[in-house]
């Protein structure tokens, strides 16, 4: 019985790294199309966002399985209600990548504003987010899950940088407010994004730890 409900819980766990993965290429994409003023590779963005929908359909019905068949201890309780959180999360995640390749499909239809450097910065500093994440899985890591709370910090740095620059692009030309909107529309998608990460790390942390952790300033 056992054996059978480690066999359960160890393809669970490579789905959800796949999904992870998925995610992850998703944001590596987005970062990418924004930078080079790519619609096509947008356009695969936005594509990818059905497979993230049917994987998290399939997993959840494993995980709806594994409760149902087996007889699960406390920490496999903890392991199978986190996945189950962390899919709407990651869900979630993937649609906000989406959001950011449907943005860029208009941006790349006139000259760009500027060279987009921070934004597609925050992209890079998610996928390393999302890579944690996956190690924070695949190895039961805590150290990975809390480091994932300190990226979000920077995400948030960065999306505080982008608005205060594209607010000073608005007022000073009227004429930039349309595409300056959309980009802190990008903005917005990615730091949203990074807090759907954060979820995931807390749900983790609980899973491994048995306590739910926080950002201290979440506390409050």
């Amino acid at each position: 019985m056992r054996q059978e409900l480690d066999r359960e819980i160890s393809h669970i766990t490579e789905q959800t790294i796949r999904m992870i993965s998925l995610v992850r290429e998703m944001v590596e994409k987005s970062a990418q199309a924004l930078g080079k003023q790519d619609p096509q590779l947008a356009r695969e963005v936005i594509e990818q966002d059905k497979h993230i929908d049917a994987l998290e359909l399939e997993i959840e019905a494993e995980v709806i399985t594994l409760l149902a068949r087996q007889a699960p201890v406390a920490s496999d309780l903890r392991f199978a209600f986190t996945v189950i959180k962390a899919l709407t999360d990651l869900e979630r995640a993937g649609d906000y990548a989406a959001h950011v390749a449907e943005d860029v499909v208009l941006l790349a239809k006139e000259p760009p504003l500027k060279n987009y450097i921070t934004l597609p910065e925050m992209g890079r500093r998610l996928t390393l987010m999302l890579d944690l994440i996956s190690k924070a899985v695949a190895e039961r890591s805590i150290e990975a899950a809390k480091e994932v709370f300190r990226r979000d910090d920077e995400i948030d740095a960065l999306y505080e940088e982008v608005s205060r620059e594209l607010l000073t692009y608005m007022m000073e030309d009227p004429r930039t407010i349309t595409k300056a909107l959309t980009l802190s529309r990008v903005a917005r998608s990615y730091e949203r994004l990074g807090d759907h990460l954060e979820n995931i790390s807390e749900r983790i942390l609980y899973w491994l730890t048995g306590k739910m952790e926080k950002k201290p300033e979440d506390i409050y």
